[in-house]
């Protein structure tokens, strides 16, 4: 403690002397000078400072996979966000106020020869409807098109998660190729994040295999994942396969990502009805809740302070054990405008969700007229009336603000990271914890150090807010073992009776036997178990002599 101190302290007075070195007379203009020569210094002021930063922190790129259909609605809805974070306009070009500003945006995009800013992303899917949504959309002008793939075939996956894993490897010299480019235009490349749902044929399937690959070609490079889990409810599924789906994806997840965070359709789903008051929510607002989550889990890198500046940290202050990886997520206060409202996806069917209340039954509900004109203003859903540090440490431990469908109150976290955005204080920040602490508003493994970290980040200042502070849960629960016990037991309901397995025995992988089938099943319930036995003292004598064979490597 007493070195991280002396670390700390010199860190300080090095920025206090860099400080007083941009801030000394060398740098400031002189009274008499002309309004355009003191705006001349100050701009040259600026970028030394700016120059400086990027010297003392080099800067490191993360590439973005959106992987299938719901991979790319979730990655189109976050690469709007940010580029309104950044001050950058859809067609990639910033604005003049965003010019100097002391932002990251080197790790998300590069600047292209025209000096527009172009994602380091790859839109990867087999059918054509989604991808071609993004480039008719705004945004059309944004991505780079080499960096598109979509299947000549058009016809998707079916489903089918043995489909999509073969057509992905069928096409693996083109995908090798486009992942190896960006990666060389990268200076410092620090790892990659993939978006996709684990349910349906082609993120599960082409998701996969390209997990696989990253593992084998960029094996010291960190893989991050946010995956989509389906609604369990059997009125709410709408893939009948999507246990198979889902078993043999999250054999890759356990074994090739170095993190995964869980989204939970579910938990979606009733965040959207409880606490953002939308009767029935759509694909749009569901993927608007996981854009906001993967933006301010991201804030850190693209607007860094003294901690959590890079993925790998963020990372490694999370994940204590290599397999035990998948981490949920909370974000509070939750609001949505009028006009994010009236962008829901009307192409979807209305949808009443079990346990909700019908529209007409609660004055508080969204009027849900078709014509424009007879629909009054929403009222602010989700509003908070005052925010402070404490009330959002206390309501991101909630298990109504938690987007897994798990209960909390059972078991214990394993680590725990609070990323607070806003002007806060870093007394405050002490105060709520020692708050929490008295609370006993969490419980941690009693086999290790509790792992409470706090992170302070700024806002956008291009991004006006309603609220002046909001935070981001990213925690390693034991409760998510819940979650892969329903994968099993829905698993388990269907392949006892070898239903709907023809589909999977046309393909090459289970063409001789469905062994693959049992060897995933085998690692989720090993999964299950270490997150079970987590929860116990002796946790670090568990599994002493036994095959790691899901054990993701943290390089």
């Amino acid at each position: 403690r007493e070195s991280q101190l002396a670390c700390v302290t010199s860190l300080v007075a090095g920025l206090r002397v860099f400080e007083t070195f941009c801030c000394s007379s060398r740098w400031q203009p002189a009274l008499h000078e002309a309004p355009h020569e003191q705006a001349k210094h100050l701009g040259r002021a600026a970028r030394a400072r700016q120059t400086q930063s990027a010297a003392d922190a080099k800067m490191k790129e993360i590439i973005t996979l959106c992987v299938g259909q719901c991979g790319n609605q979730i990655g189109s809805e976050f690469w709007k966000q940010i580029t309104a974070e950044h001050g950058i306009r859809p067609n990639g070009v910033p604005e003049d106020f965003a010019l100097e500003g002391d932002d990251r945006k080197d790790v998300f995009f590069y600047e292209a020869d025209d000096a527009r800013f172009v994602p380091r992303a790859l839109l990867l899917d087999l059918e054509p409807r989604v991808v071609n949504n993004i480039q008719n959309s705004q945004h059309r002008d944004l991505f780079n098109p080499e960096n598109i793939f979509v299947s000549k075939e058009g016809g998707g996956a079916g489903n089918n998660w043995a489909s999509g894993h073969r057509q992905a490897e069928e096409n693996a010299e083109l995908l090798a190729d486009m992942l190896d480019r960006e990666a060389d235009n990268s200076d410092s490349l620090e790892g990659f994040v993939l978006t996709h749902s684990i349910a349906g044929g082609t993120g599960s399937g082409m998701g996969s295999y390209i997990l696989e690959h990253l593992n084998d070609h960029f094996p010291k490079k960190l893989v991050s994942t946010y995956s989509v889990f389906p609604n369990w409810e059997e009125d709410q599924s709408d893939v009948v396969v999507q246990p198979y789906n889902s078993i043999l994806t999250l054999k890759r997840l356990a074994v090739n990502a170095d993190c995964v965070v869980v989204l939970d359709n579910t938990a979606l789903n009733r965040i959207a009805v409880d606490r953002l008051r939308i009767p029935n929510p759509s694909v749009h607002h569901v993927n608007s809740l996981v854009s906001t989550v993967m933006a301010a889990s991201t804030t850190t890198l693209r607007y860094p302070g003294y901690t959590n500046n890079d993925l790998v940290g963020l990372v490694a202050s999370l994940v204590p054990t290599p397999r035990c990886h998948f981490l949920m997520t909370g974000y509070t206060p939750l609001t949505i405008s009028a006009d994010e409202l009236a962008r829901g996806d009307a192409s979807k069917p209305p949808t009443q969700l079990p346990g909700s209340e019908p529209a007409g039954k609660d004055e508080r509900m969204v009027h849900t007229s078709t014509d424009p004109r007879e629909r009054p203003p929403p009222p602010p859903a989700g509003a908070v009336r005052k925010t402070s540090v404490l009330d959002v440490m206390r309501r991101l431990t909630q298990a109504k603000n938690i987007m897994v469908s798990a209960n909390t109150r059972k078991g214990c976290y394993l680590s725990l990271l609070n990323i607070i955005q806003g002007d806060v204080d870093p007394t405050q920040v002490h105060k709520a914890l020692q708050r929490v602490r008295e609370r006993r508003l969490v419980s941690f493994i009693p086999w290790g150090p509790a792992t409470f970290n706090v992170a302070l980040s700024r806002k956008s200042p291009y991004v006006e807010t309603k609220h002046k502070v909001s935070g981001l849960l990213l925690a390693n629960h034991t409760c998510v073992s819940q979650l892969f016990a329903k994968t099993l037991t829905a698993y388990d309901r269907i392949r006892k009776r070898n239903a709907f397995v023809e589909n999977y025995r046309r393909e090459p992988m289970f063409a001789d036997s469905l062994d693959e089938f049992d060897d995933s099943r085998d690692v989720v319930q090993s999964l299950r178990d270490e997150y079970i036995a987590a929860e116990s003292p002796d946790y670090v004598e568990w599994g002493v002599g036994e095959e790691d064979d899901a054990g993701g490597l943290l390089d």
